[in-house]
């Protein structure tokens, strides 16, 4: 069942897990969303995952076909779970943690009703608190994205043709994309989040407010889809914001760039200058204790120290956060936000995107991907960051 260049890593998540119930005082931990799967199995399955608070865990398993391994059981459906405990002598658990910030109110219902638990606890928050905490096995895979991605971007510049629009310059850089072993899809947390491999921000359209909980909006191609691109036609004096997800692995980076068609305004580029101070800034002091509201306020700052408030991550609607952590998800903890109470810890890693966008010339700014070590930050996706000039 776990694939054993894995097993060391997912063991070592178990026991976080285990420690963390026996703090609160729960009995087991029982898991079935597909980013939960894969971070405590290595995989992603249908079925359940159950951890009790000592001990080794118990697959449950609807599909696929062929699985194998200790403890793991074939069911049709969730009920046949409480036979299988009374039939291997495992205690039901009194307390038990439960997804109840993401699994349907029906399946949630349901489960309560098979384990019949006194008391319900909220896996959701625990798990996501608990993986914003990188393993060494994370972290190597972060590597690998921020390598892809850097080299993917390199390509993008062969991408442009004069005249095209955002849509076709997406698409182009979408199939490089995947040419470099994209996996095609990257994952979110939350409701108002649909979006497919990244955006692309040209002109006016980055202005558009969308109802997506991004940093930025855009238009999109269709209402159903209210987001990004919206074939606005690359012309000269334009600029373009790329924002494609660096999903190379599991755990992806994020990483933006601008280019422009052409020469952009002044004002332009001197926001995009600030964006790199308030990332130079930030690069400098933060460090594990730092808070991240803290963060957010010297980029909030630097923004109105140079007189561009106005423009400072939108415009007709402004972001309430300069950064976000990454991992299996595009937006997990912690969240760089003016009331966030998080600081940063080791081994968190960190999307800081402070951004401008400059009515009738398009977004501009910078956005890396970093690691926090035990003495400040490492940034992962190294590529060039000045805005790039399309011919």
């Amino acid at each position: 069942m776990i694939q054993q260049d894995l097993a060391e890593d997912i063991e070592l998540k178990w026991n976080w897990i285990q420690k963390t119930m026996q703090q609160i005082g729960m009995d087991g931990c029982l898991l079935t969303i597909d980013v939960n799967l894969f971070y405590v199995t290595g995989r992603i399955f249908n079925g359940y995952f159950y951890l009790p608070q000592e001990g080794k865990p118990f697959f449950f398993i609807k599909r696929p076909n062929g699985l194998t391994g200790k403890n793991l059981f074939y069911i049709r459906k969730p009920e046949q779970i409480a036979d299988i405990f009374t039939e291997n002598g495992i205690a039901m658990p009194e307390k038990l943690l439960m997804e109840g910030d993401e699994i349907p109110y029906n399946e949630y219902i349901r489960l309560q009703a098979v384990f019949q638990p006194k008391e319900t606890g909220n896996a959701t928050a625990l798990l996501r608190k608990m993986r914003s905490i990188k393993t060494p096995a994370e972290i190597e895979q972060f590597r690998f994205s921020a390598r892809k991605h850097a080299e993917t971007y390199a390509e993008i510049s062969s991408c442009f043709r004069v005249g095209m629009t955002d849509l076709e310059f997406q698409n182009e850089i979408e199939r490089k994309m995947r040419k470099n072993g994209s996996i095609g899809l990257f994952r979110t947390f939350g409701s108002n989040m649909d979006i497919y491999m990244g955006s692309i921000l040209a002109g006016e359209n980055a202005e558009y407010p969308s109802p997506f909980n991004f940093a930025l909006g855009g238009e999109g191609m269709n209402p159903s889809l209210p987001i990004g691109a919206n074939g606005t036609v690359l012309k000269d004096g334009t600029a373009i914001m790329v924002d494609m997800a660096g999903n190379f692995s599991a755990y992806m980076t994020d990483m933006t760039r601008v280019f422009s068609v052409g020469k952009l305004s002044g004002l332009a580029y001197k926001a995009h200058q600030v964006s790199l101070a308030i990332q130079q800034e930030i690069e400098q002091i933060a460090k594990p204790g730092t808070p991240c509201s803290e963060l957010y306020t010297i980029a909030a700052g630097l923004a109105e120290k140079e007189g561009l408030s106005a423009y400072f991550m939108g415009t007709k609607q402004q972001a309430k956060f300069v950064g976000h952590g990454i991992g299996i998800q595009i937006n997990e903890l912690p969240v760089l936000t003016p009331r966030s109470k998080e600081v940063l810890e080791p081994h968190m890693v960190f999307a800081l995107e402070p951004k401008f966008v400059i009515p009738g010339i398009g977004a501009v700014g910078i956005e890396n991907s970093f690691l926090v070590t035990e003495k400040g930050l490492e940034k992962l996706t190294i590529f060039k960051e000045d805005i790039i000039e399309l011919s």
